[in-house]
């Protein structure tokens, strides 16, 4: 940008009184949406209160969700619409990311709010909806616009999609606007099951209406992968086996399972971060640069590249992967219980609570290249990374200080510091020759003067616009299943008699070390 356009943007206020951060200067902020209403099934539910309906709201607040819109919820739980809208008010005074809620603004919300209580796979419960939705359109002006929102459990995905189909409210019956759904993870619990609801959906919808959600996909450093490698020339040359010794990819937590553990128990950490949000990650990390920036141009190569993972002989499943199951330990300065005495989770259960894979990508760009792909629970700190680490000098310049130098890592940090870091090698000052790794770091709070917004927002708003970039393809989605099935298949098999393998608050179990050695890496410190 010209000194003179920073100077300029510079001088510009910022809506709360600060001057302006000339980093932001000239981006695109104003993404209005399509009129529109919205479904959300499960309604009463806590993904709904905690992230659905504060992102609705920050959407409005901040005009990215225009003014004709309307809300309707759908769940078993007794509501009447003003009982519905006293429970949102209170969810979004609780949870919203911009504090309470704010009159005119919330008066004006809570007008489009309705509800209704009913069973998922009961066909008069839907007539009601209908209906709703046919007032909704002359009331608020919705344009025959419907995006359904499945934030239910899994097992009702498919009676939900079957109504739908059966009340006339699919995209087939829709003559005035568009129809288009939302479904949440797990797509599936296997391949089977995926391949069989997706039966389900393709006989209601087309693929372009299928918006399949995967909420990392929705951060802003993810988003930034892309831009990363694709708008610095510095980066993309060395982005192959000749300059790349490995990938790490880690998503670690301190927390154990809360209130998941019924659904935790039949899922465990392959299941529920691997097959989705980590081979996500990877997907994004290894690809290559797409045609153009449309959605299905991106899709493709992320299709690509997860085709060309080596599958898993069930003979080396063993070598590839490793499991673990926390027990009682510390965290945070806090006891807490093992996994086996957590709510609802059988206390001899074979469930993992951290996985690890390693996995290798057969095509020109990748092969030889280790991408260690590792998640769990009970961690000793929350961590989300990407880490590429690169090969190491070529030649001993320096002598036997040659030994001492570190190869370069470039790290993108995911959560909870968004940013990324450069790790590179620098002259200590003074008369000697000694090299010490040092950090170039970008902060996305620091460097734009804004934090992240949610990725809800990001992606509800996107869903709205009809924007398919940042959910996930059907044939990615069957693709990352068909990757994790013989590793599933033989974990289930047997059970693991070492089990709880690590204490909470740790860095997993050892065996996960014994993954990487065999390469002759190591673990980044979680």
């Amino acid at each position: 940008m010209p000194e003179a356009a920073i100077a300029s943007a510079s001088a510009t206020p910022h809506p709360d009184g600060h001057a302006a951060n000339p980093l932001r200067a000239g981006l695109d902020t104003d993404r209005i949406s399509d009129p529109c209403t919205i479904v959300f099934f499960g309604a009463s539910g806590d993904l709904f209160k905690r992230m659905l309906l504060p992102a609705i709201y920050n959407l409005r607040l901040e005009d990215i969700l225009p003014a004709d819109f309307a809300l309707v919820g759908y769940s078993r739980t007794e509501f009447s619409d003003d009982s519905f809208r006293t429970y949102c008010k209170q969810q979004v005074d609780q949870y919203s990311r911009s504090g309470p809620a704010k009159d005119p603004l919330w008066s004006n919300f809570q007008e489009r709010i309705s509800y209704i209580s009913g069973e998922f796979s009961d066909t008069s419960d839907y007539g009601q909806l209908k209906t709703k939705l046919a007032d909704n359109d002359k009331k608020f002006g919705t344009k025959g616009n419907v995006l359904f929102y499945l934030s239910t459990p899994p097992q009702v995905f498919a009676p939900i999609i079957e109504q739908i189909k059966a009340a006339g409210l699919d995209p087939g019956s829709n003559q005035q606007g568009w129809t288009r759904i939302i479904i949440e993870k797990p797509f599936g619990t296997d391949l089977q099951s995926a391949q069989a609801l997706q039966t389900e959906v393709e006989k209601v919808f087309d693929e372009s209406q299928v918006y399949r959600i995967d909420h990392y996909l929705g951060k802003e450093p993810v988003q930034d992968i892309m831009a990363l490698r694709f708008a610095n020339v510095i980066f993309e040359p060395v982005w192959n086996r000749r300059y790349v010794s490995s990938v790490q990819i880690t998503a670690a937590e301190t927390l154990g399972v809360e209130l998941r553990g019924g659904y935790y128990d039949h899922a465990g950490a392959l299941r529920d971060m691997i097959q989705n949000h980590v081979i996500n990650l990877l997907a994004l990390v290894a690809m290559e640069p797409p045609v153009n920036s449309d959605a299905d141009a991106i899709r493709n190569e992320k299709y690509k590249v997860l085709s060309a993972i080596r599958a898993i002989p069930d003979e080396k499943v063993a070598e590839v992967s490793t499991r673990g199951q926390y027990g009682a330990g510390t965290v945070d300065g806090q006891a807490v219980a093992a996994y086996r005495q957590e709510q609802d989770v059988d206390p001899h259960s074979n469930t993992e609570t951290f996985a690890a894979v390693n996995l290798w990508i057969d095509n020109w760009r990748w092969a030889g290249v280790p991408f260690y792909l590792r998640s769990g629970k009970r961690l000793a700190r929350k961590v989300s990374e990407i880490a590429v680490n690169f090969s190491c000098i070529p030649h001993r310049l320096f002598g036997e200080k040659s030994d001492d130098i570190d190869p370069n890592v470039l790290v993108m940090k995911i959560q909870p510091d968004e940013g990324v870091t450069l790790r590179f090698n620098a002259k200590v000052p003074g008369p000697k020759n000694h090299i010490r790794s040092v950090n170039m770091d970008f902060n996305y709070g620091t460097g734009f003067g804004v934090q992240s917004a949610p990725a809800y927002e990001r992606l509800i708003g996107d869903a709205i616009r009809g924007d398919a970039t940042l959910f996930t393809r059907w044939d990615a989605v069957q693709r990352a299943w068909q990757i994790v099935t013989p590793v599933l298949n033989a974990w289930q098999k047997t059970k693991d008699p070492s089990f709880p393998n690590y204490p909470a608050g740790s860095e997993g179990p050892p065996e996960a070390d014994a993954l990487v050695q065999a390469q002759h890496d190591e673990w980044r410190r979680i």
